[in-house]
């Protein structure tokens, strides 16, 4: 069942396209303004944003283009915060978190499907999946919680600007809100879009045991 439509490859990378140029001129922009968590960010999205093409090109594995223009999206939406939004859109750090979260959900959720297709003797019921995207991604917001704290104590250590920082306990609370929140519009309603990814991993994992 597609619950959204999906942009046409050409939709997909004129999209990417422009959201890499923008990348770009973020990366200008903290150069010339001396913001230092704009620059890193920047860069590490632009990377991002070449890992479908890549996989595509190199691996034999294309992405369909819905999923793509969301991981695009997402890293694109998170640089535009750290160049100032999280600072003067209240609600934008939020958005970014469920985005995020979503896309550690999908990759959760298309390794457990991908397994599922591979083996005859695994059945992984859908409820057991819902509860494992879920699970996955309370996880992963935990260890990047973790991760943000680190950064800071460096931070304070040394005086050098991290590309990320933790802003008290409510801040970290909200964060696992959303990311929760991410992981569940996933395993409600994306797990249909990912069936397809998840068959073009099997097939992968086949393609290599028989070689």
């Amino acid at each position: 069942m597609t619950l959204l439509p999906r942009p046409s490859l050409t939709s997909q990378r004129r999209l990417t396209g422009a959201m890499q140029v923008l990348l770009v001129a973020i990366v200008i922009y903290g150069y010339l303004a001396g913001e230092q968590k704009a620059i890193s960010n920047g860069i590490i999205a632009l990377l991002v944003t070449l890992v479908p093409a890549t996989l595509e090109r190199r691996y034999d594995l294309p992405l369909d283009p819905w999923l793509a223009l969301w991981i695009t999206t997402a890293v694109f939406l998170h640089t535009v915060g750290s160049a100032g939004f999280y600072a003067r859109v209240e609600w934008w750090d939020h958005m970014t978190h469920a985005l995020s979260a979503s896309l550690v959900a999908a990759a959760g959720y298309t390794t457990l499907r991908a397994v599922d297709l591979h083996s005859d003797g695994i059945r992984i019921p859908s409820q057991f999946a819902f509860v494992f995207i879920v699970l996955i991604v309370l996880a992963f917001g935990v260890l990047w919680e973790l991760f943000e704290f680190g950064l800071d104590v460096v931070a304070t250590e040394t005086g050098i600007d991290m590309p990320l920082a933790q802003y008290g306990l409510d801040d970290t609370v909200l964060d696992l809100m959303y990311n929760t929140a991410g992981a569940v519009l996933v395993g409600l309603f994306g797990q249909a879009h990912l069936t397809g990814v998840a068959e073009l991993v099997r097939d992968r994992l086949l393609g290599s045991a028989a070689e």
